[in-house]
């Protein structure tokens, strides 16, 4: 049967979550500082004490080693007291003399309280410390217990992180127990404990993201080369393929766009665009400004913030390589580290007249069915056909329709990509399908 004092360790440690050896050590400890400062014992003393759990008592004992001659009686005792105690004792050993003061269960109980709760937390501290230190980078699942203007504190694993305004997402509104997805920005030890920060506005949380929901990518098939973001807002996603005959863009997409969905609806509607890296900056920029197609993009010879792409855009599409307040160019250019100046060719007129030259001979050039459009561009389905320069193409599968697809113009032949299954050729002059049987497997 147990006694009331090891019912109480038990309950103890069930409502805490912690070890019950690690209670029953901080009992110890607290029993042990407060036996030194009833009896004023010296920290050199060495000091035991042993619990009875079917009684709840407490004894005390010191440790002496046995001598010769003794110098220091707290903690040397001569041979002769020793063979009282120990009859076996020889010099040299270590021997244990009951020093258990009156009544001591009962006044150690009044002052052990705080010593106890205070070993329990600092235990608990470091617990939580020990959980979590290695697991930053990580997205975690959490609880937001509470939100004000400035903070708002998530319950992860029954203990509370912290999400400062800076890594909140300024459009997102959090109420008591709604569950949200976090990235462990940061873990560190103060004098209340420890501090988890987390955050839902880093661009890694997105990388994460992306790591859990794509397979591709946690095999190492796709690599992510880049983000830019403008949390709740928008994000571009640069990818890269480290195996052949993988799509990098179509693996994050996923099939009918479930995979790039979950990540979105994740992040509350944040839009989300997945674009191919290309080790060739010009490629990379044209690619970087999607939904626009760039006709031309000049590269200055500068470093650093000096380094500028010229980026020249057909008149009508100016307004997509902007984007709504800049934000397309602006996240294309965080994407690329480049700084980007898009002009239209009729803003250059009488400008620079190498650069118009180019600008038009860019513009001749991708008049011609010779051109391929710095490789996949992006196109919208609609009723079963895809625009190509103004050519409807097609028909495709009825369950591509509505759907971004990619395809590519090459020699007069129009390649459209989803997946193998769905990939088709067609013939840009006259619209008829072609055969995929002499395209490798």
């Amino acid at each position: 049967m147990r006694s009331d004092f090891d019912t109480a360790i038990l309950q103890i440690a069930g409502e805490r979550g912690i070890p019950r050896e690690a209670v029953l050590s901080s009992v110890q400890h607290a029993l042990g500082a407060a036996y030194r400062k009833m009896t004023n014992t010296r920290e050199e003393v060495d000091v035991d004490v042993e619990m009875n759990f079917a009684s709840g008592s407490f004894r005390v004992f010191h440790k002496l080693n046995v001598v010769d001659t003794v110098e220091d009686p707290d903690t040397e005792i001569s041979l002769a007291d020793a063979l009282a105690h120990q009859a076996n004792a020889r010099v040299g050993d270590s021997i244990k003399i009951e020093k258990t003061p009156e009544n001591f269960g009962r006044i150690a109980a009044q002052n052990v309280k705080q010593m106890v709760l205070q070993q329990i937390r600092d235990y608990e501290r470091q617990s939580v410390y020990d959980q979590f230190r290695d697991r930053e980078g990580e997205v975690i699942n959490g609880v937001v217990q509470r939100a004000d203007s400035r903070t708002v504190i998530i319950e992860l694993q029954q203990t509370e992180a912290v999400m400062p305004v800076r890594e909140q997402v300024p459009n997102e509104r959090y109420r008591p127990g709604q569950r949200v997805k976090v990235l462990l920005k940061e873990v560190s030890r103060d004098q209340r404990g420890p501090q988890l920060v987390v955050s839902r506005a880093t661009p890694d949380l997105i990388k994460r993201l992306f790591e859990m929901e794509v397979p591709e990518i946690s095999s190492g098939a796709v690599e992510i080369m880049a983000i830019a973001r403008e949390p709740g807002i928008r994000s571009k996603v640069a990818v890269a393929a480290r195996q052949e005959k993988v799509d990098p863009v179509g693996s994050c997409v996923g099939m009918r766009g479930v995979r790039i969905q979950n990540i979105v609806n994740e992040l509350y509607g944040e839009k989300i665009d997945v674009i191919e890296w290309s080790p060739d900056s010009a490629t990379f920029i044209a690619n970087a400004l999607s939904p626009a197609k760039p006709t031309s993009v000049q590269l200055s010879d500068g470093d650093g913030e000096n380094r500028i792409a010229t980026v020249i855009v057909p008149s009508d599409q100016m307004s997509l390589a902007i984007g709504k307040e800049g934000q397309n160019a602006r996240l294309a250019a965080k994407l690329t580290s480049w700084r980007i100046d898009i002009k239209d060719p009729e803003a250059l007129r009488g400008q620079d007249v190498d650069l118009f030259r180019r600008a038009s001979e860019s513009i001749a050039e991708a008049a011609s069915e010779e051109l391929m459009w710095q490789g996949r561009q992006p196109g919208l389905v609609r009723g079963g056909f895809i625009n190509v320069r103004g050519k409807s193409i097609g028909p495709l599968d009825d369950e591509l329709d509505g759907r971004q697809i990619d395809f590519e113009f090459k020699d007069g032949i129009v390649e459209v990509y989803y997946v193998r299954e769905l990939r088709h050729r067609f013939d840009y002059e006259s619209g008829e399908a072609l055969s995929l049987d002499d395209i490798e497997s």
